[in-house]
């Protein structure tokens, strides 16, 4: 028999390897995220150790300072100036810190403010050719500055607003933007449902600038006797800001004289990842003492958050109200974070 009618076996597989890598390819380009596309992430922190507990689902059903982070219209029913702190013990010994302050306005509703601040601490300067450091140190930090106000609207229904100004600094080079947060807040019945919707940190671009990027530039390397160190300066791209949507709904259950639990289960539309649910349940006895328990960002590609726990008391002393707040979050292999709330009202 003659060979010469015969086909090699790879020519044969030839067109279907290129046919099975030509299907794969779209494949993959659905399954890449926008992780890692947008800046101020410290913008999404959540400082509520109320909330945390509860998995951060609070769009729906958090009310006052605890809730305004989650969504603006929360502060629309305060009656008492209030006043909370929040402080974090995050990741790689990272420093997280949070205060607010709410101030009633009558039938205009309240307004309030907060600061928020992330810093690493110092760090050594480290390059290729000192490895073990150059002795000099550098720190990272993130400030944010807010300014809300919420309204009740009708007996059911609120709303609110929020503006922000923050800014990145590294070492010496710092970027700045202000993003905007809008929310509403509805309540089907006093005992019943509870509806919430946000939309957090729209807002403009940045890109970092300062001493850091000042550089000096040879023009033409190959030139010998013209200026080889001449000042320049190096340009960042602009990077947006990570825009978040929040839907909510929430329900109280009555479990007996002293005894009242809280659900809520909230879903995430981020900017900047996939889409995912969060679910929370706070146990309450007596007005005074809670129980918290809830699992963050569900079906969250590549999620290393999941669950959370925290407890709470709630008290008065001579006419001010307080609040102490405990909550941890598991972040799988980056370990776990804890936050400790304390809140006053009078």
């Amino acid at each position: 028999m003659s060979a010469r009618g015969t086909k090699p076996p790879s020519a044969g597989l030839a067109p279907a390897v290129v046919l099975a890598m030509a299907a794969l390819l779209p494949g993959a380009a659905i399954a890449q995220t926008k992780t890692g596309t947008s800046m101020g992430q410290f913008l999404l922190i959540e400082p509520s150790a109320r909330m945390t507990g509860m998995g951060n689902a609070g769009v729906a059903m958090a009310q006052g300072l605890d809730g305004v982070y989650y969504n603006p219209a929360a502060i629309a029913g305060a009656s008492r100036y209030a006043a909370t702190f929040t402080h974090a013990a995050w990741l790689a010994d990272i420093r997280y810190d949070y205060a607010a302050g709410a101030v009633p306005i009558g039938a205009w509703g309240s307004l309030f403010a907060s600061v928020t601040s992330l810093n690493s601490g110092e760090i050594a300067v480290r390059t290729v050719t000192q490895p073990h450091g150059t002795g000099e140190r550098y720190t990272v930090s993130d400030v944010a500055l807010a300014l809300g106000y919420g309204r009740q609207i009708t007996d059911r229904f609120s709303a609110g607003a929020q503006v922000t100004y923050a800014q990145e600094t590294i070492w010496h080079s710092t970027a700045s933007m202000i993003t905007m947060s809008v929310g509403t807040s509805y309540r089907v019945s006093e005992r019943g449902l509870h509806l919430g919707a946000s939309l957090a940190h729209f807002g403009t671009q940045a890109g970092y600038d300062g001493r850091d990027l000042r550089i000096t530039y040879d023009q033409d390397p190959d030139r010998f006797g013209d200026n080889s160190a001449l000042p320049a300066e190096m340009f960042t791209g602009d990077f947006p800001v990570p825009v978040l949507f929040r839907l909510g709904v929430g329900m109280p259950v009555k479990l007996g004289e002293d005894l009242g639990m809280r659900v809520e289960l909230d879903a995430f539309h981020p900017s900047d990842n996939t889409e995912s649910v969060s679910l929370g349940t706070e146990l309450l006895f007596r007005e005074r003492l809670a129980v918290r328990l809830g699992y963050q960002n569900i079906f969250l590609q590549d999620t290393e958050v999941g669950l959370t726990g925290g407890a709470g008391v709630l008290g008065a002393l001579e006419g001010i109200r307080y609040q102490v707040d405990y909550a941890w979050a598991d972040h799988g292999r980056l370990g776990n974070t804890q936050r400790l709330t304390i809140g006053f009202a009078f």
